[in-house]
């Protein structure tokens, strides 16, 4: 579960990890008095998904007019959002990334840092990797004041900023801890020309396996893009919506990522992926139910089960056809164990099983192109 910006910023706040002077807008405030912030300002979209700087959500403005004009514009741009983040301007020395997440190989957590911040950690891992420092840390014992030394050192800070960066580190980790962190992260972290350390930015991204011990943070219907999308949370289903015709149930992101591909190779456009394998695939009538409350044309399933049963997959779709009935065309490509019962089964319910995937492709494209088979 990702937190938004005001978020992570009010738990590093509490943290005595110091962040910019701001004010909270709720929309419908678009004539906000921005005094105690102050002027120039910077107003920040608060969405869940990257690239704000590149997609024209940050702003920065010099007056109350133009501070007015985009709070309204930034609304208008993003009609889901709930808030946006005004902040006081930084003058800025020099911007240095900061993150721990979880090495999931060596089964620590690990410390990232590096001076040139407030770009892509992945694209400046490609680009120049050399920039990047990287610390071990092992969660028996967690971050240690001498490896949180050794990094601040590395980042040609001036003494007095090598010792915040020392504490900020030292908070960051207890961040990680408390609220059961996949990821936590600055960039930039300012350093300003006053000396100080100030997060920029921030992140936190908290284990989904862990969201019932956070409480605090639970999200409601309002944080999601959609009614679907949503119930996918509650159910634990990795669910995307698009804006296409075709909705996907299918087991495994590599056969997703193959179907999906073909869809569009047949000149067809996807409306949604379900996860329907792994420990989803006892869900197909809640899977079904979720697809439904998507615009499209028809509802492609593909999926190969080993471990995932092919027959008792075919048993909950045809018991969720039974329970929904659908109103749009369901083609279905059911191949692994038990196979034959599950042909079986779905011929029963009056749908035609296929067992080529391009088949079944084409076949879900014609349909949603009000085509017969």
């Amino acid at each position: 579960m990702k937190l938004y910006e005001y978020q992570a910023k009010t738990v590093f706040s509490e943290h005595k990890i110091q962040v910019p002077n701001s004010r909270l807008i709720p929309k419908g405030e678009v004539n906000a008095d921005l005094l105690s912030v102050g002027y120039p300002c910077v107003i920040k979209a608060q969405v869940l998904s990257g690239g704000r700087g590149k997609r024209g959500l940050i702003q920065l403005v010099k007056n109350q007019e133009d501070a007015l004009f985009q709070i309204q514009r930034l609304f208008e741009l993003e009609p889901s959002m709930k808030y946006l983040l005004v902040e006081e301007a930084i003058r800025i020395d020099k911007e240095i990334y900061v993150s721990i997440t979880v090495d999931a190989p060596s089964g620590k957590a690990i410390l990232i840092a590096s001076e040139s911040g407030g770009v892509e950690i992945e694209t400046l891992a490609v680009e120049h990797p050399e920039r990047i420092m990287m610390e071990p840390i092992d969660l028996r014992y967690g971050l240690m004041p001498h490896q949180a030394r050794h990094i601040a050192y590395q980042m040609n800070l001036s003494g007095n900023q090598v010792k915040q960066m020392i504490q900020i580190l030292m908070n960051l980790y207890d961040i990680f801890i408390k609220y059961d962190a996949e990821l936590v992260e600055i960039n930039p972290l300012f350093a300003t020309k006053e000396d100080t350390l100030i997060a920029g930015d921030g992140k936190i991204m908290i284990d989904d396996n862990s969201v019932f011990r956070q409480p605090r943070f639970a999200q409601t219907e309002t944080d999601y893009s959609s009614e679907a999308a949503y119930e996918a949370s509650l159910e634990g289903i990795p669910f995307i919506q698009f804006n296409g015709d075709i909705g996907l149930m299918c087991a495994g992101a590599g056969l997703t990522t193959t179907v999906y591909d073909l869809i569009h190779y047949e000149g067809g456009t996807v409306a949604n992926y379900l996860e329907f394998g792994g420990p989803n695939y006892r869900k197909a009538v809640k899977a079904m139910e979720i697809c439904l409350k998507v615009p499209s044309k028809v509802i492609l399933i593909v999926t190969f089960g080993t471990i995932a049963r092919a027959d008792v997959m075919a048993e909950g779709i045809v018991e969720a056809i039974k329970k929904l009935n659908p109103d749009r065309p369901i083609v279905t490509c059911i191949r692994g164990t038990n196979e034959a019962h599950a042909v079986e089964l779905l011929k029963e319910a009056g749908l035609t099983p296929l067992f080529d995937t391009e088949e079944a492709v084409r076949t879900a494209v014609r349909l949603a192109k009000g085509e017969n088979r």
